[in-house]
Formats: structure tokens, C-alpha cells, sequence
């Protein structure tokens, strides 16, 4: 697959059908809107269907946390479904060294480690979600149920509404 990042690699491999969205991530305005919403209105898709990836500390190590773009990560609740005392957000350069990935562009598919994965359960809702596909700009569109069985993800109630 030529111009396939890891993350089209790892799924192609793993035999899981995906769409490949790709679009001008200049023109959407990711700063005011972050990464993820701007991926959303620029690919005209709702919200809710579009998840961004995220990287938080547990006290055992790093997991990823995949959740609508339209809320935010709830560290308390991520704490409870891993079972530990508390989690934290990851600096976004440890993040991109973790991952192999650059901000913005952070895919659960094809990092450099295996990490534990937890998906907000909003997305066992849906058809299809919309996840980074590895860099800026491009997002894979991919069955949820496949996404839990490639990553080996476990799915709960993650995220809170932005307000």
C-alpha cells in the first residue's frame, strides 16, 4: 500500500476493512477547534463520530484512551476502568515519542508498543468512527468491534461532555 502509514499497515494485516478519509488539515483552523473537531468539519461527519487518541500514566504505564472529540477525558473514570488509584495526561512530547506518532496525527493503530487501549463506550453506538490514521490530515473510518479486537481494547465510560 503505497504512502501507507502504520496504522493502514497494522489494520491491512490484521485483515480489518477501513476507509481512508484524507484532507487538508491547513485549512481547518486546529487551533481554535483542536485537531480532531477540525478532522470532523473538515470531513463534514458528526462529531460523535470522530474519536481522538490519547495518552495518559497510570501508576503501572502508559495507556491510550480513545474518546468522541467532542468531550474530554475523564482521568478519575479512566482510574476506575483500569482499576488503579489515578491516571494523568501524558506531555505531548512524551506522547509523540511513546507513540512514534506526532500530535494531532496520534493513531491507535501502529504505535511503536503494544499499549492498553480503553475506547469510550459512545462508540459501541456506532456503525463505523472515525480515528486518526496516523498523521495529520488523514483519519481511518473503521468498525468499533474491530477497532476493541485489533487493540486488544477494552471499552468504558471515559469521556465527559465538554461545557
Amino acid at each position: 500500500m503505497k504512502g501507507a502509514t502504520p496504522a493502514m499497515v497494522m489494520l491491512e494485516r490484521s485483515g480489518v476493512e477501513f476507509a481512508v478519509h484524507a484532507f487538508d488539515h491547513d485549512l481547518v483552523d486546529a487551533e481554535e477547534l483542536g485537531y480532531g473537531r477540525a478532522a470532523a468539519h473538515a470531513l463534514g461527519v458528526d462529531e460523535s463520530r470522530v474519536f481522538k487518541t490519547l495518552l495518559a500514566q497510570s501508576e503501572k504505564s502508559a495507556v491510550v484512551a480513545i474518546v468522541p472529540v467532542g468531550s474530554q477525558l475523564s482521568l478519575k473514570a479512566l482510574a476506575l476502568v483500569l482499576g488503579v488509584k489515578r491516571c494523568e495526561m501524558v506531555a505531548a512530547n512524551d506522547a509523540q515519542r511513546i507513540t512514534g506518532y506526532v500530535v494531532g496525527g496520534i493513531s491507535p493503530f501502529g504505535q511503536k508498543k503494544k499499549l492498553f487501549t480503553v475506547v469510550d463506550t459512545s462508540a459501541m453506538d456506532l456503525t463505523t468512527m472515525f480515528v486518526s490514521g496516523g498523521r495529520r490530515g488523514l483519519d481511518l473510518e473503521v468498525a468499533p468491534s474491530d477497532l476493541i479486537r485489533v487493540l486488544d481494547a477494552k471499552s468504558g465510560a471515559i469521556a465527559t461532555t465538554d461545557s
